[in-house]
């Protein structure tokens, strides 16, 4: 296709794609307009090694996966509420926690979200001192030299918004809709690829150039052209001796 063929679809088509695009970012805003304001809190928990032994190393990364899949158990989380005194259930709760274990630092990541930061707050620092007390009691019986020491790296934290956020969805409902509107005009364009609409697309299909064009005909009452009826062409070439 020539670069005229483009600017010819973006002057018939490029309506297509600006609604789309207002649309979608319009709808995205709206949407997020609507939803409930919730707040994250994050608690970063370390546990290091006692002593810097390759082996023992390597047995605090692997158990950083087990550490991850038991704080996040119905039991844990009742005594957190308790604790706390939380007004949830423990499958609420858990559904508002997300626990990520990173070996490269020793880190385990425990993140909470609640309507209100202050609660979000009190739910990730308790359950990391309920995860702290349990693991300390534990290596306490151990021999101090296979230890892991767990503990909360800083008390000190907040409480972000993270939702709702109409601008950036707004901006990418746009994005989407703007893919959207483009896959429309290709395939409205695919899909007439097929008819000989004007004597260019003649031209380009048959090779030959065009002589002339029929017009359409009139109808009987208002001599305009019927709705559906498409020119017919007739093409020409000429042959050297």
């Amino acid at each position: 296709m020539t670069i005229q063929d483009y600017l010819r679809i973006v002057r018939r088509r490029g309506w297509i794609v600006i609604l789309a695009v207002v649309l979608a970012g319009a709808g995205a805003f709206g949407v997020s307009t609507l939803q409930e304001e919730m707040y994250r809190a994050t608690v970063q928990v370390s546990t290091v090694p006692a002593r810097p032994d390759w082996g023992l190393a390597g047995t605090a990364k692997d158990l950083m996966r087990n550490f991850a899949i038991n704080i996040q158990t119905p039991e844990v989380a009742q005594r957190v509420i308790e604790r706390a005194q939380l007004d949830q259930n423990p499958y609420t709760f858990l559904s508002l926690i997300e626990v990520v274990p990173d070996s490269s630092t020793f880190m385990i990541k425990i993140e909470a979200r609640d309507q209100d930061p202050e609660v979000a707050k009190l739910m990730a620092i308790t359950l990391a001192d309920e995860f702290v007390d349990e693991r300390t009691a534990y290596y306490a019986q151990q021999d101090k030299q296979n230890r892991i020491e767990v503990k909360i790296v800083s008390r000190a934290i907040g409480a972000d918004k993270y939702q709702p956020q109409p601008l950036l969805n707004a901006v990418a409902g746009m994005v989407l809709g703007l893919l959207f509107g483009i896959a429309i005009v290709l395939l409205l364009t695919w899909m007439e690829s097929g008819y000989l609409r004007t004597p260019e697309s003649v031209e380009r299909a048959l090779a030959v150039p065009v002589l002339g064009a029929i017009p359409a005909v009139a109808n009987e009452r208002g001599g305009t052209p019927q709705r559906g009826s498409t020119p017919q062409l007739a093409g020409h070439t000429t042959a050297r001796a």
